[in-house]
Parts: structure tokens; sequence; C-alpha cells
């Protein structure tokens, strides 16, 4: 690439961190920043410089990234004082990759396009590993001259990039396939739980389903840790609930019932209230495993 492109990128989670590392080792000039001192540390002492500020953070960058857990929080992040609007400089452009209601993403893209900055809505299709290795999906919602110049950073962060629409659809888009992706693994976890309890080799029945119809990319991603018993948080039980109560929020503002959704919403609680918080979504499987054993008096 021509020169050093300057980004910043706000939430350094699992996923900010990892997109920041990748983005360090492919040539960028990366400043992160966390609310965590903590955080900031541990991503200095892997290469990334943090700011101490966020207006330091933000000084000089012709890109500024978002990846935050929920819509309360790009809001804060975005338009609080001393937020990322009032502090960017003229002429950037702030890109959100943050999985959160579209009315949120079009809110704060309002208030930052009155302050004259550019603005991307840009959810990711991928965890950790895939933002490590630059292999995110990227679904771009934005004026298209503002994807084109931004077209460089996005394909380092993964080779596909998908134009939605306008602001506010690529969040769209995000949830839905969220939506869709855990009700996949839902149904993965309760049937091959049967499978397993009617005598079915664990291995065996992955093999099989793996190569079969019923198979999902989320179920052949998400089950080879969870059948050596390896439930750590790829991506959260929490964070898939947080996102189905945004697809149902979607689907209430549209008047619409979304039946099967609600009950996948449901189910995802249930998990929550059972003890599995804190473990990758995939541990659904613990549950209904669990469930089978005393219902069938195993």
């Amino acid at each position: 690439m021509m020169g050093k492109q300057t980004v910043a990128v706000v939430g350094l989670g699992q996923m900010g961190s990892a997109m920041a590392l990748n983005l360090r080792e492919k040539g960028f000039d990366v400043m992160g920043w966390d609310i965590d001192p903590a955080t900031r540390k541990r991503l200095a002492s892997q290469g990334v410089t943090a700011g101490s500020t966020l207006a330091e953070a933000l000084q000089g960058r012709a890109y500024v990234l978002s990846s935050l857990p929920n819509g309360a929080c790009v809001r804060q992040s975005w338009l609080g004082k001393e937020g990322m609007i009032e502090l960017a400089d003229a002429g950037a452009t702030l890109i959100d990759l943050s999985t959160i209601e579209p009315s949120a993403m079009r809110e704060v893209a309002s208030r930052a396009v009155q302050r004259g900055l550019k603005v991307l809505d840009c959810p990711v299709s991928g965890g950790p590993v895939e933002a490590r290795a630059g292999r995110l999906i990227v679904m771009a919602g934005g004026e298209a001259a503002v994807l084109a110049q931004a077209r460089p950073l996005l394909e380092a962060l993964g080779p596909t990039i998908r134009h939605t629409g306008e602001v506010g659809t690529a969040k769209v888009v995000k949830v839905i396939n969220n939506t869709m992706a855990m009700g996949n693994l839902l149904v993965a976890c309760e049937a091959f739980s049967l499978g397993e309890a009617l005598g079915v080799d664990s291995a065996t029945l992955f093999d099989v389903l793996s190569e079969s119809g019923g198979r999902s990319m989320t179920f052949t991603k998400r089950f080879p840790p969870a059948l050596m018993g390896d439930f750590e948080p790829r991506f959260k039980l929490e964070l898939a609930e947080k996102d189905l109560a945004l697809g149902l929020s979607m689907a209430r503002e549209l008047g619409v019932q979304v039946p099967a959704a609600t009950l996948v919403r449901s189910l995802f609680g249930q998990a929550l209230e059972e003890g599995y918080g804190g473990k990758d979504a995939v541990a659904l499987l613990a549950m209904y495993r669990d469930r089978v054993r005393r219902q069938a008096g195993k």
C-alpha cells in the first residue's frame, strides 16, 4: 500500500484487538483505545500503541473504527461529551463494526455527517480468529463514494465486502444473519444431543452430519471445539441472546410476528438462566445434553 493509512480502533475486546493487530501487520498506522486501562496495556504489550485518552487516539487519524458491545456503548462513544464525533479530525471517516440496532446507527451517523464527517456502517461476519487473519465478511452501508475510498482498509479486514445500501441497512443484514445462525445452532444442538442419546458415537455423528443436508456453517465451525469439551467464548452466549433480541425489536418496530425467532431467543435465555453465561453460544449443546440425561433418566 502507498504510505501508511492512519487508523484508530475504539473498543479493544476480542474483535477490536484482533482487527487492530491484523491492520498493524498489514502496514497500517494503528492507534487503539478502550475505556479499560488494562485492556489498553494488553494491546500495547502486543505491539499496537494505545492512546492514554480517546482524544490522543483519534488525533491525526483518517479512519476511526468502533467495535463495541451494544447500541448504548456506540451512542455514548460517538455522541458523548468528548466522544468520537467531537474529537475526530475534520474529514475523518467513522466506521462502526458493532452489531447494534439500525436506529442507533442512523442516529450517530446523522450527527457525524452534520459535523462534516464521513460515515460507514460496517458490521462483520466472523469471529476473533477470522478478524486476526483478515478473513472477515464485511457488510457495508453508506455512500458508494465513501465506501470506495475506504475499500483498501476494509479489504484488509476481509476480502469479501458487500454493499447493502444506505447507512443502517448493513446492521439489518447483520442482525438477520445472526438470527439465522443462532437458530441453526439451536436446532443443531438439540438434534445432535438426541442422536447421541440414541446411541450414535459423537465423532461419527459429526462426521456424517457435517457432509449432509442438515449442516450449516455455524454447525461445522462451532461443534469441533464443543465435542472436545471446549466451550471457551469465541462468541459469547450473552452476545448471541442480545443479537436475537435486536431481531425481535426490529420485528416489533415493523409490526410483524416472528414466532420461530421468539422461541429461539427464549431458549437462549433459558441457557443463560441455567448457568451457561460466559461460555460460547455452542454451550447450548451442554444444556441439551443435560436435559436429555435428566428426561431420559440416563
